[in-house]
């Protein structure tokens, strides 16, 4: 943020960053009859008749709701649905101009009680509420709420609406980090299942991640939260979290010793938890994904100290290095496959489809045009450039294709 000062990302934000653009003229009275009455009746009768024919007559089949209540936004905490909405219009943004879906803010201010803000999600009344407009929208894009309500949410409501549902704080973050850790093991020259990977954070994030990299092949994977090292005996773990506890470790392991021989280590955390000497003792050739923002668990400068002259990839979060995880490179392609195909879900197939597909992509010589906008970097793959960049253009055509072939594949497509 120290680049964008106050001043100018407010004036950039004056009037907000989304409106209406309308797909049909509307100049002559004709066109106003036909938009309205008397001539929308007929559209009218025509889905009454035919459910399905939302998609054809409406803007259903193009158009993804994203829903917040304010309760973790992004790194700043429960500021509740208001101060949700910069954010929620940013994904709007970024949902038009990378994978051509519009969207539209809904902020759900549900957490109040007599006015004051309990901080405190509601998991049944956020989803009766996105219930309530779903026949609007054709996907369901969730954004920061908290864990673990945000798990029942997406759940319920994946499980009760016939539409996708797709909370990015989960899901997004693992998605993309598990196609960087798919293209580290490919230039390791190691399969998935034969990494060892540590993951330090079981909030939403961590959790999916896990999830994710299970899909995909790993096996070894040990995983931390704030009190230590998941096994059985860890209290206060949901359900999701609690699927990766490990009854074979010793439940006093600790970071640096878990790190000890691990090819892959996976953070989303909190800053400089990691040292010096916990990195030192990973495999040869290993994988540090510091991904807490702004500062990461360890920072690139002491690991590129540790592993002077040797071989290692190195990802954060943050555009001012190398290999960003970046969430804008997932859920407006994953959403445009999923709409594209019409699909009733997101599925674990479609998520695994989205990653390989990015982790394929950046095996692929990069376009002058994308080359040029990043000068200080050399995009060609290897340690270096793991994950694709944003603004290549090829995103829109590799990953939703793949998404909507998965879905196809998995039966969840209508189209």
């Amino acid at each position: 943020m120290a680049k964008y000062g106050k001043a100018e990302v407010l004036e950039f934000h004056q009037g907000g960053k989304v409106g209406v653009c309308l797909s049909k003229p509307l100049v002559t009275s004709d066109d106003l009859c036909l938009a309205y009455t008397p001539g929308v009746a007929h559209a009218v009768k025509e889905i009454a008749a035919n459910p399905d024919a939302k998609f054809d007559y409406t803007a259903k089949r193009n158009l993804v709701a994203v829903v917040s209540d304010g309760t973790a936004i992004l790194g700043l905490g429960d500021l509740g649905a208001t101060a949700s909405i910069p954010v929620m219009e940013g994904k709007a943004v970024l949902f038009k101009a990378f994978g051509g879906v519009d969207a539209w803010p809904v902020p759900l201010d549900h957490c109040r009680m007599n006015g004051e803000n309990t901080g405190k999600t509601d998991p049944k009344r956020v989803i009766e509420a996105v219930k309530m407009i779903a026949p609007q929208y054709g996907g369901i894009n969730l954004e920061d709420i908290a864990a673990p309500a945000c798990f029942e949410i997406e759940d319920t409501l994946d499980r009760e609406l016939d539409i996708p549902v797709f909370h990015d704080d989960q899901w997004g973050t693992a998605v993309i980090t598990t196609s960087g850790v798919m293209n580290y093991a490919f230039l390791k020259g190691k399969r998935m299942d034969e990494l060892k990977v540590v993951v330090n954070g079981a909030g939403a994030a961590g959790t999916r991640i896990a999830d994710m990299l299970k899909a995909a092949g790993v096996k070894d994977l040990v995983m931390f939260n704030s009190k230590g090292v998941l096994t059985p005996a860890t209290a206060g773990l949901s359900k999701y979290t609690a699927a990766h506890v490990r009854a074979d470790v010793d439940p006093g392991l600790t970071r640096g010793q878990a790190l000890k021989g691990a090819d892959v280590f996976v953070g989303v955390s909190r800053a400089n938890i990691l040292s010096a000497e916990d990195v030192a003792g990973m495999d040869e050739f290993p994988a540090i994904f510091a991904m807490a923002n702004p500062d990461p668990e360890i920072a690139p400068e002491v690991v590129a100290e540790v592993f002077k002259g040797k071989r290692y990839v190195m990802v954060t979060g943050r555009s001012d290095y190398p290999n960003q995880i970046n969430n804008v490179l997932c859920f407006p392609f994953l959403f445009r496959g999923a709409l594209d195909c019409r699909a009733t879900t997101i599925n674990t197939a479609m998520k695994v489809a989205a990653a390989n597909a990015l982790a394929m992509l950046a095996r692929e010589p990069v376009p002058a045009e994308v080359q040029a906008l990043y000068p200080n970097e050399k995009l060609e793959f290897g340690i270096g450039y793991i994950i694709p960049k944003p603004f290549d253009k090829r995103l829109k055509d590799v990953v939703p294709k793949a998404v909507a072939d998965a879905a196809r594949a998995s039966g969840v497509a209508r189209a």
